[in-house]
């Protein structure tokens, strides 16, 4: 395992990155005072690739994820889609929240053919997707059950399944697992990384959990206290398939989390 400083969007991972964040800057206008939220932000994401936002609270992580969504758009610099300047919401991207946001009245397939719905994709296609997904998360047998019915990991997956329905070449996820329990996020982290692994999706997650970050990615981008900007990226070096256990009980995963909570230390000493 390499630790390695950011060098902007310099990375020869692919051509054309799946996702380009260029010299990003967001600001803001409070009652009281301008507020700036993000500041030269530069980052590159291969297609494909993996990779986690970790930094204290209130430095832009989300923020980041709603400008390559296109629900938000720079005070200065450019964030690109497969060499596609985003200029406004996107249909090509995946999104899964940390609260599933399923509707009480529909059940777990309809929930996530709810995607479907919205985009006009053609119905038995669809209906074949969501079995397929239905099938990768281990909803198998729940697929008819209501939300109320589900635990909070099934609903999570319910929700993930939804964000992957329509194939997107990109999926954001902002915090999905923050209010689950130990062993249920522990478990979904396992099926997060097959289910990345099979489908090949550009996956940007942000999180608070560093050992989450350090077990999922290919990179873990550290950011600074507002205003947030990319501290150092962390080049984890673990192989795709990581069995959990010995994946935390590594070198290279002890030296990615220690690299990483240092600077985090570092930096809540400097704030």
């Amino acid at each position: 395992m390499t630790l390695k400083k950011s060098a902007g969007p310099t990375d020869a991972r692919t051509a054309t990155p799946a996702v380009r964040i260029a010299d990003v800057a967001v600001r803001f206008r409070t009652k009281k005072k301008d507020v700036t939220a993000l500041r030269d932000v530069s980052l590159d994401i291969g297609a494909g690739e993996f990779t986690a936002l970790v930094g204290p609270s209130g430095c832009g992580k989300s923020t980041l994820l709603k400008l390559v969504a296109g629900l938000l758009r720079p005070s200065a610099g450019d964030v690109l889609l497969n060499g596609e300047r985003v200029a406004g919401p996107r249909r090509d991207i995946g999104y899964v929240f940390q609260r599933a946001a399923l509707l009480d009245w529909r059940s777990a397939r309809r929930n996530i053919l709810l995607q479907a719905e919205m985009r006009g994709l053609p119905a038995e296609w669809a209906r074949a997707r969501a079995d397929e997904l239905i099938r990768m998360t281990g909803l198998g047998g729940f697929e008819d059950a209501y939300p109320h019915e589900l635990s909070s990991g099934m609903q999570q997956r319910v929700a993930l399944c939804r964000a992957l329905l329509h194939e997107p070449p990109v999926l954001l996820m902002d915090e999905p697992f923050g209010a689950l329990d130990a062993l249920t996020r522990e478990q979904l982290n396992v099926e997060l990384n097959r289910i990345w692994r099979e489908t090949g999706t550009t996956v940007l997650l942000v999180t608070h959990s560093i050992p989450e970050a350090v077990y999922l990615a290919d990179r873990v981008v550290v950011m600074s206290p507002r205003p947030g900007t990319v501290t150092e990226v962390i080049e984890v070096g673990l192989p795709p398939d990581r069995g959990y256990a010995q994946t935390l009980a590594s070198t290279g995963f002890r030296e990615a989390t220690g690299r990483i909570r240092e600077l985090l230390g570092a930096a809540s000493a400097h704030d």
